[in-house]
């Protein structure tokens, strides 16, 4: 299903097309598509593609799961410029409740608009965060490139599965000693009280989110 009307979309990239920039050489490319397993929080399912568009990269996903015998499915397409700072997120979700859906505009000086409105309380987050992706934790980690010990504060528009609601997400990043050709990250958002370790492929995308996600291809 396609909505939005943003105009077409490169199709059949090869990795190679979507790959790095100067920062973020510690990753290979991104695949041209992914999957996750939700489980733990809830159980679900999420699929990404990546692409590009114009002089950005594009990422189109779709998450459907249960969570506390509630279920909800959203659609986003992401883009973000050629550091991995998020410019634009267009969302659309769907539960009992109905149909919702609504749209984030950036300017990677750290600066938001949600439907066309300032948003002040989003001021100096250079990423959106899902909480019904596990593919949305790639976007801080590719944009930083941090070397090992080192660590980064990353707030974030944080975007709700249930009614879209946007919020300000604290959140940290340390990255951890490399395990074999995967980074680890100590992942932390203290307004939850959460705390893990988060394992990435080659190419940034997690494998293993503790109580949300893992990688299912």
């Amino acid at each position: 299903m396609r909505v939005y009307g943003l105009g077409p979309v490169c199709s059949g990239l090869a990795d190679a097309d979507i790959g790095g920039k100067v920062g973020d050489e510690s990753f290979a490319p991104v695949p041209a598509t992914a999957a996750w397993l939700h489980q733990g929080a809830r159980s679900g399912f999420e699929v990404v593609y990546f692409g590009t568009r114009d002089d950005r990269r594009r990422i189109e996903g779709w998450t459907t799961a249960i969570e506390d015998g509630t279920t909800w499915a959203v659609e986003y397409v992401i883009e973000t410029d050629a550091a991995w700072a998020t410019r634009s997120a267009r969302i659309r979700g769907r539960s009992i409740e109905g149909t919702c859906s609504t749209r984030l505009e950036a300017d990677a000086a750290g600066h938001w608009l949600i439907n066309d409105e300032p948003a002040p309380h989003l001021d100096g987050c250079l990423d959106v965060d899902l909480e019904a992706s596990a593919m949305i934790n790639a976007l801080p980690v590719r944009r930083m490139a941090l070397e090992v010990a080192a660590a980064a504060a990353a707030p974030a528009a944080y975007v709700r599965a249930a009614g879209l609601a946007v919020e300000r997400l604290e959140q940290t990043y340390l990255r951890a000693p490399d395990q074999d050709t995967c980074q680890r990250y100590d992942y932390a958002a203290p307004v939850f009280d959460f705390r893990c370790r988060l394992v990435y492929d080659q190419s940034g995308l997690v494998l293993d989110y503790p109580g949300i996600a893992v990688r299912a291809g």
